[in-house]
């Protein structure tokens, strides 16, 4: 008999979403959750928005209280990672030095932050935002800073500039892209929410490249642009992307593919019997788009996380959930949208963005690849719909 029936390596809520689950379901097998980090999982919105505001408090960020896992008798185990997993004898040895042996495992292990390689990258002040703990550390930090300056024009950049300007603070954003969120929704979209940020105050410097930080002593105080632009900076946030975590995978000798992420199946399932993947560091054959996927989202992740908890009991569904992602910046705009498309060839928009209330289906080769939706959620249903069905861009 193994030491545990299930083991859930990550602290995340793909994890989460797979104890809670499986509990929910009838689940009566033993169950253990190893997570890296000093919380249980907790939800990873708060920590660029309400968290870091300091509206809401640790508590709120949490998937369940502290209690629940001892009440639904799950093993959680914070500080403590999984350091070597042996798939063929199925068993894991822990960072406790603890040897775990299981029947079915799902690998959550999430993804880190994308460091940026320049000089002065060392310099204190200079922050990167993915955990509770680092939320703490920018908000002790900028308490005295005049301005700071946001790398990166997708979600962390945006949602950290407005989450910042709300608290009284001067931001700017430093960018490769045009304008922002350009690579995920377009031209169109991008220059809507950044008219949104600057409304704001918000600076926005599109086209720019880092070239380097520079300070006095230890502490950061400027950013160089490669153009010549120089910013002063009190303090700097990189949201230059994530990369996933596949160490462990890699060393067991799962495949992973060339989105960087473990190859998992229409049913998320690895290279190795009885072991799944979820969350950031899943790349799976998706049937609804006809291509490998690895969406970085903690919706996805969660939604994943439950179809391996239905898989580990027998079902063999595949997953066809189609990804929903949302943003919003500050209370000032938020947009919702589902897809994600890889590339598209048209765009048919709905409402209007100068009023702020708009939809936009994209469209590849005359069929909807992606919806948008900024306070049209009827819109939004109707892509997932077209989404999942592989319905033409005429129908909407």
């Amino acid at each position: 008999m193994p030491d545990v029936d299930v083991l859930l390596i990550g602290g995340g809520v793909a994890a989460a979403a797979c104890a809670t689950e499986l509990r929910e379901r009838g689940f009566s097998g033993s169950v253990m959750l190893a997570a890296r980090e000093p919380e249980s999982p907790y939800n990873r919105p708060p920590v660029s928005k309400g968290y870091l505001l300091g509206a809401e408090d640790r508590e709120a960020a949490l998937v369940h209280p502290d209690g629940w896992w001892g009440g639904h008798d799950v093993d959680l185990r914070t500080r403590t990672s999984v350091m070597k997993l042996d798939t063929a004898n199925r068993s894991a040895t822990l960072s406790t030095r603890d040897e775990v042996s299981f029947g079915q495992a799902l690998i959550a292990t999430g993804a880190n932050v994308r460091r940026l390689p320049v000089d002065g990258s060392d310099l204190e002040g200079i922050h990167y935002l993915r955990a509770l703990r680092n939320a703490d550390a920018l908000r002790d930090d900028i308490a005295g800073a005049e301005r700071v300056v946001l790398i990166g024009g997708s979600y962390i950049g945006t949602e950290v500039a407005a989450t910042l300007t709300r608290m009284g603070k001067r931001c700017a954003i430093v960018m490769q892209e045009s304008v922002t969120l350009e690579t995920a929704f377009g031209a169109a979209v991008g220059r809507h929410f950044q008219d949104v940020l600057e409304a704001h105050g918000v600076e926005v410097h599109g086209g720019e490249q880092v070239a380097r930080f520079e300070g006095a002593g230890e502490r950061v105080e400027r950013v160089v642009c490669e153009s010549g632009l120089e910013l002063d900076a009190g303090a700097v946030v990189l949201g230059v992307g994530a990369v996933p975590d596949v160490m462990l995978a890699r060393a067991a000798g799962l495949e992973t593919g060339d989105r960087g992420g473990v190859r998992c199946d229409a049913r998320l399932r690895t290279s190795a019997p009885g072991i799944w993947a979820a969350g950031d560091v899943c790349e799976y054959e998706s049937e609804i788009h006809g291509r490998r996927l690895r969406v970085e989202h903690w919706d996805v992740a969660i939604e994943q996380g439950k179809h391996v908890a239905r898989a580990m009991l027998g079902d063999e569904a595949p997953y066809r959930v189609v990804p929903y992602f949302f943003s919003d910046l500050a209370d000032w705009a938020a947009l919702e949208y589902v897809g994600p498309a890889a590339s598209w060839d048209a765009e048919v928009v709905h409402g209007s963005m100068a009023d702020g209330e708009f939809s936009v289906f994209y469209g590849e080769s005359g069929r909807v690849v992606a919806a948008l939706s900024v306070g049209r959620p009827d819109d939004l249903d109707r892509g997932r719909d077209l989404i999942a069905r592989g319905g033409s861009l005429d129908e909407v």
